[in-house]
């Protein structure tokens, strides 16, 4: 048998497939699977030992729809559910498919209506709904993240008051209703008492410098410098991994750390929050403003807040998250 699996983006919306990878290949240890995704988002899977080959949506569609014609699937499992996946499926014509329902216009009406009848369930188990069809059950393990030999951080990199232990803090999102406020980060930055190491891509570079001078000693600003794989392993490392809803925070439940998710506009009802697998502690801690009347306010984010108050965010009471790094750090 061979299967193709396709989710093109995000970081966090792949690491939540590593689960459907997994179960797949332990129902069919002799099977072909394969995985496309976007080019800037390869590393995420390329390291997957449940993984055969990683196929890339790169500048030409139409080459790429060629060579997976020649792959000749058994079936395939579309996670992302879009025109381009349903374009794919239509050029495979003769390939089975299971496409996963992504609950648009549920998502819509809790936005827009602010109803919620998304089911209460993690997008986890309906990817693994998905799969379902070719008789692959949850294992109960959780995600995956595969960090290679090459990434793991060196220690000379890591500033030596740090190497004893740290909380780390993801700074970014994709969007900005989705992060604290840089007034929220230093406060919150400068009340916990433990060595803290920030991280985010080149673009945080410059509130994460705003954040560390409130303390350079406590606080390593590691934005820029290190790949997302490195990022990861800095997360392992951690004791703590404080975040907003992102890619790392899917990557710290991988790895089976505690998570204190900070959540804006976007909800935990949407399906998206930390998940360790039902054979697991569950390591995480939410914090919302959850009685606002205009949130969520969209299924992704915005650049600024649409009703100009920003309340979901600036309402954060910073020592309630000190609180629980504190009590995270005693188990």
């Amino acid at each position: 048998m061979k299967i193709l699996i396709i989710r093109f983006s995000s970081i966090g919306d792949i690491v939540l497939t590593t689960p459907v990878i997994r179960c797949l290949r332990r129902k069919f240890p002799d099977a072909e699977i394969h995985f496309l995704t976007k080019q800037a988002f390869k590393g995420i899977v390329e390291h997957n030992p449940y993984l055969d080959k990683i196929h890339t949506l790169g500048d030409s569609f139409e080459l790429m729809l060629h060579e997976l014609k020649t792959e000749d699937y058994d079936h395939i499992i579309d996670l992302h559910h879009n025109l381009r996946t349903l374009r794919i499926k239509r050029f495979l014509k003769n390939v089975k498919a299971s496409s996963f329902n992504k609950l648009n216009v549920e998502k819509f009406v809790y936005t827009n209506l602010k109803i919620n009848t998304l089911p209460k369930k993690h997008i986890v188990d309906r990817y693994l709904e998905t799969a379902s069809s070719l008789g692959v059950e949850d294992d109960g393990q959780g995600l995956d993240y595969f960090i290679p030999t090459a990434d793991v951080v060196n220690n000379k990199d890591i500033p030596v008051s740090h190497l004893h232990g740290y909380i780390a803090i993801a700074i970014g999102a994709a969007l900005a209703t989705k992060k604290m406020p840089l007034h929220k980060l230093k406060e919150l930055c400068a009340a916990i008492d433990h060595p803290i190491i920030l991280l985010g891509g080149k673009e945080d570079q410059v509130a994460a410098a705003a954040i560390a001078s409130v303390d350079d000693i406590k606080i390593y600003n590691a934005c820029g410098k290190f790949s997302l794989n490195e990022s990861a392993d800095l997360v392992r490392r951690s004791k703590i991994l404080i975040t907003h809803d992102t890619g790392l925070m899917h990557i710290a439940a991988a790895l089976q750390k505690r998570v204190i998710s900070v959540w804006g506009n976007t909800v935990p009802a949407f399906g998206m929050y930390p998940y360790y697998g039902k054979n697991s502690k569950q390591h995480f801690d939410i914090v919302e403003i959850s009685k606002l009347w205009c949130r969520p306010c969209s299924k992704i984010g915005y650049d600024k807040c649409p009703k100009g108050h920003f309340k979901c965010m600036e309402l954060i009471a910073v020592n309630e998250i000190v609180k629980l790094v504190n009590k995270r750090l005693l188990e």
